[in-house]
């Protein structure tokens, strides 16, 4: 699932592109229809097909942004403003193209299921292997309530006291401090990948119960939250399946994971070890994660 990272660079592909240009029209894939056509939210949520054209087509986007693991876009007609709020699930990716046939990667090319045809003759296309993501059209942040919910950006200032004051809500005390820092209205924008590689940073295993962490590893363990989060950045994300960014290229952040996906602990040798906590696969050195 694409994180934190992958978005942000998902982002960077298309705003150049996409900013200040009008949608002209909507087209859906036919998977898309389908499912509207039998009762299942297939990528556009909340809203019927027709009304999501009425509501995006000959808008601007005037403004496109990330918050968390969230693209959003900020669209305009005259005095009427609407928000799209896409989410990319597990395989979602957004490309910017002069034709579908110019998406590099066969799978993506094949699985696009939204076409956003703007103004300057490129056409915005989102596109999902396993159409888990989705694509919500708001008239503002207040009609989308979970969106409000997210914790603050890892690297804002308020971030760290926000995660801080976590800790005395009964919700995680007796729960792994995995589970604690995958939740978005805890850290914005960890995820599983990032999580494993915060946690193995910081020293601390991945099942031990959020409660059980003095002071010092709790800030610890937010400054390697942010820090790997920073790293997935600098090195374009983790594209270890289907990540991809919006010009088709991958990301080089898979080549400096320390336990994720890997077999032998680069600092003490031990075999990598993984368990299942809140029904995501962890990844951690039981040497040096106590």
């Amino acid at each position: 699932m694409p994180e934190l990272p992958e978005v942000e660079h998902v982002k960077r592909g298309i705003k150049p592109f996409a900013t200040g240009q009008k949608i002209e029209s909507v087209i859906f894939s036919e998977k898309v229809k389908e499912g509207k056509a039998s009762q299942r939210e297939t990528i556009i949520k909340g809203m019927a097909l027709d009304t999501f054209q009425k509501f995006t087509e000959q808008y601007v986007i005037k403004e496109i942004e990330r918050r968390s693991k969230y693209i959003v876009f900020h669209l305009e007609k005259g005095e009427e403003e609407r928000i799209l709020i896409s989410h990319l699930g597990m395989a979602g990716g957004f490309f910017v193209v002069d034709k579908i046939e110019d998406i590099s990667v066969p799978n993506y090319r094949k699985h696009w299921h939204v076409i956003f045809k703007l103004d300057n003759d490129k056409l915005l296309v989102y596109s999902d292997i396993r159409r888990f993501g989705e694509i919500r059209n708001v008239p503002d942040f207040e009609a989308y309530p979970s969106f409000l919910e997210i914790a603050p950006e890892p690297f804002e200032e308020e971030a760290k006291g926000h995660y801080i004051a976590w800790f005395d809500k009964k919700t995680y005390q007796n729960k792994p401090i995995k589970q604690m820092i995958l939740d978005h209205r805890v850290i914005s924008g960890c995820g599983n990948i990032y999580a494993c590689e915060a946690l193995f940073r910081a020293g601390i295993h991945p099942a031990r119960l959020s409660k059980s962490l003095n002071n010092q590893e709790r800030d610890i363990l937010f400054y390697y939250v942010r820090d790997v989060l920073e790293s997935g950045i600098k090195y374009g994300g983790t594209s270890i399946s289907d990540y991809r960014h919006a010009d088709g290229s991958t990301g080089t952040m898979q080549q400096h994971l320390n336990v994720y996906k890997q077999k032998v602990c680069k600092v003490c040798g031990n075999d990598i070890e993984t368990q299942v906590i809140a029904t995501r696969n962890s990844h951690y050195c039981p040497t040096c994660q106590k």
